[in-house]
């Protein structure tokens, strides 16, 4: 039996956070998740196989997390995905180094695509 691939979201809402936990791990993911965007070093050191953050974060915004990890030898090849409701998630999302993007609200079927694109 194959191992969980292990999904790190990072999002200061707590509705979002449980509903997409949930989502998730229904759909046969192991979820580790956050509210602030301080903790996210540490929690990269559980070894996710794909970091879902929100761009708007409290404690460290997600772009600045996502740039980064994406200039940090041991993390740049981890899949990260940029979510938010900005108009301007998609050159966020570029100008950060983002794998991919998802504009909120997204419809579930498109986000978990997106998710086995890089998984």
């Amino acid at each position: 039996m194959s191992q969980k691939k292990r999904i790190l979201i990072a999002d200061d809402d707590p509705a979002i956070l449980d509903s997409l936990e949930l989502i998730l791990e229904d759909a046969g993911y192991e979820v580790i998740t956050t509210g602030d965007g301080a903790t996210i070093q540490d929690l990269v050191q559980m070894k996710p196989d794909l970091l879902l953050l929100d761009i708007w974060l409290s404690g460290w915004n997600g772009k600045d997390i996502c740039a980064t990890l994406k200039h940090n030898e041991q993390t740049k090849h981890l899949p990260v995905i940029l979510f938010s409701a900005s108009r301007e998630t998609e050159a966020i999302a570029r100008d950060a180094g983002a794998d991919a993007f998802i504009t909120k609200p997204f419809e579930l079927d498109d986000l978990l695509d997106t998710l086995e694109q890089y998984l």
